[in-house]
């Protein structure tokens, strides 16, 4: 197989990959094979490269794909429609717990630690007969939002080495941005979908709190949820529908499994004449750059272009006030339960989860829980507020343009506002516009790639729907899509 066929075929999407399937111009054998030597080429080692995997699932994923092969030749001879991902080349967050294999988030009080089952998102891809080819990384306990661990060393982002690809699904992010996985799982509990996504030009997906089941106890935090990563809005869509619906480990978790949040047909063909889109390029007062400023106004020019009607929408929100709402609810939740876990170990810690365990704690401390669900409540109601007689609100997914790949940022973090002067930030999350719809966490919220900013790392913007309103936000983001240029994934080299 040559350089040039191996990155052709693992620049496929899901839809193209499965029309070749079909036509048995393409068997998934071929697919995997090409991915395992673009891993190879440009995945490197844990210092320099960009480092995406925990482990490489190669002798399972041969197997599977030896299987898939069978599956489609059936297919060809009966006219049977296989599953949705049969012979898809999926990389699954280490957090989600594949059975029989390392359940350590990172984390060295958890070294040695199998997942005893399929987590849910794990269980639904391979039943929709997808191939787990690898283990993507994270932050420890996915608690930051870059990609460093002493457990798995640093993630980079494959568009410039030196940046990271945001967290804490950066893995999943870099794996995508560079061609080594078709599809990725991923979470969300701040941003941690989103990031990823904004800043590795993939698209990322924040579904309804419920619509796609987690892992109790903590998949009882409405703050927080599993969901789906890609490079294309449909193949995200199609991902999304595999891993919605109820299950019976999540009692949270509502609605038809496998049932998609929009047809392929719509997204074929995105209407936007008549849709009212909020324009909200600030979100309050955070300090976004110019090239990102630059680039959600050419979002919303095309749109309007479209036949949209782009509204300004102003927020009452200030970066303070969002992350001390954030950090008093992950002060009764999340903080507590990293305390527990890694009990013994904290020598061991990164410093970025040292710093998130005491900020929680010290947030708890200031705030009682009724008063935390208060700052939920006022986030939400303005929200709905604003999005009142709108269809959905458009803003950047991040402020700042990059984030340095083995950042601590302990002592918050350097910004350049609108009027390109310097601003510095108490907290590195306030760098990134995405934890309050973790407040408002009914709301489905899409990231799509809107540029590349001045420092050549990808932007993106975030496409906020109503409660429950998933089609809508796959639709603007079809549109989007199809108007905002993009170059192909860099062409790295090992």
């Amino acid at each position: 197989m040559t350089e040039t066929s191996t990155c052709e075929l693992t620049r496929l999407n899901t839809y193209a990959a499965r029309a070749l399937f079909r036509s048995g111009e393409l068997a998934p054998s071929e697919l995997l094979e090409a991915t395992f030597a673009r891993i190879a080429a440009v995945n490197g080692d844990r210092e320099t490269g960009v480092n995406a995997f925990t482990e490489i699932l190669a002798s399972e994923a041969r197997e599977q794909a030896r299987a898939a092969d069978t599956a489609w030749a059936d297919a060809r001879s009966d006219g049977s429609e296989p599953p949705p991902l049969l012979g898809i080349p999926v990389a699954t967050k280490e957090k989600h717990g594949l059975a029989g294999r390392s359940l350590e988030q990172g984390l060295a009080s958890q070294r040695g630690v199998l997942a005893d089952a399929d987590h849910p998102v794990v269980e639904r891809v391979l039943h929709a007969g997808g191939i787990i080819h690898a283990r993507t990384t994270s932050p420890e306990f996915s608690c930051a939002t870059v990609t460093h661990s002493p457990a798995w060393g640093i993630t980079r982002n494959p568009w410039h080495l030196a940046a990271s690809p945001g967290g804490s699904s950066g893995g999943a992010g870099s794996a995508l941005a560079a061609g080594m996985a078709t599809l990725a799982t991923a979470s969300d509990i701040a941003g941690s979908t989103r990031i990823p996504a904004g800043f590795t030009g993939t698209v990322g997906y924040k579904a309804p709190y419920g619509r796609i089941p987690g892992l109790p106890p903590l998949s009882a935090d409405w703050y927080r949820g599993d969901g789906p990563m890609a490079r294309t809005v449909a193949d995200t869509a199609l991902f999304a529908g595999v891993l919605s619906g109820h299950h019976a480990v999540d009692h949270g978790s509502v609605g038809v499994p496998g049932a998609a949040p929009i047809s392929s047909a719509r997204l074929r063909a995105p209407n936007m004449r008549g849709r009212r889109i909020g324009l909200a390029l600030t979100l309050g007062d955070y300090p976004v750059a110019p090239s990102i400023r630059a680039n959600t106004e050419r979002v919303a020019q095309v749109l309007e272009a479209a036949g949209a009607v782009i509204i300004p929408v102003e927020l009452p929100w200030t970066v303070e006030r969002i992350t001390a709402t954030t950090f008093a609810h992950f002060g009764y939740i999340l903080g507590p339960a990293m305390a527990k876990l890694t009990a013994g170990t904290e020598s061991e810690l990164a410093a970025y989860t040292t710093q998130f365990i005491a900020d929680a704690a010290r947030a708890a401390a200031d705030v009682s829980f009724p008063e935390s669900l208060a700052l939920d409540a006022a986030i939400q109601g303005e929200l709905a507020s604003a999005m009142t007689g709108l269809d959905a609100l458009l803003t950047p997914v991040q402020a700042v343009e990059m984030l340095d790949a083995a950042g601590n940022y302990l002592d918050g973090i350097d910004a350049v506002g609108p009027d390109g002067l310097p601003v510095h930030l108490a907290h590195y999350w306030e760098a990134h516009m995405t934890s309050p719809f973790n407040v408002a966490n009914r709301c489905p919220v899409l990231a799509v790639p809107s540029g590349i900013s001045s420092v050549g790392v990808p932007t993106g913007v975030q496409i906020v729907g109503h409660p429950w309103d998933e089609a809508t936000v796959f639709e603007i983001g079809a549109a989007i899509e199809a108007r905002i240029e993009m170059p192909d994934y860099p062409d790295l080299r090992a």
